[in-house]
């Protein structure tokens, strides 16, 4: 006697997994892009910072990064791994920013 099913698979569920993991891998690929064209945004507000004389570091604009993300979030992503996340980002900008010489490390400020 069966069912039609075998086991907890169901016929219909390979084809759906394929799809999915389809559109991840395609959503991927846009969340790669928009990471590094965030962080190009963020060198060159940095080199905007040297040119005018500002200060590269900006806490208080961090801040307000952080605090918009997290009103951004909608879930299910938990808060304290969006904010997580968004803190790695900018640390990593950071060090770009120090690579090319327009960090705190660099010689084009501090």
């Amino acid at each position: 006697m069966s069912d039609g099913s075998k086991g907890s698979k169901d016929p219909a569920e390979p084809g759906e997994l394929d799809a999915l993991r389809s559109q991840i891998d395609r959503l991927d690929v846009q969340i790669v892009g928009l990471l590094n064209r965030r962080a190009r945004l963020g060198l060159e507000a940095g080199r905007a910072k040297v040119r005018s004389g500002r200060p590269v570091a900006d806490s208080e604009r961090e801040r307000e990064v952080l605090v918009r993300v997290a009103m951004a979030n909608d879930g299910p992503i938990p808060q304290d791994a969006l904010l997580a996340f968004y803190r790695q980002l900018i640390d990593t900008i950071k060090r770009l920013e120090e690579l090319e010489g327009i960090g705190p490390e660099g010689d084009s400020n501090g």
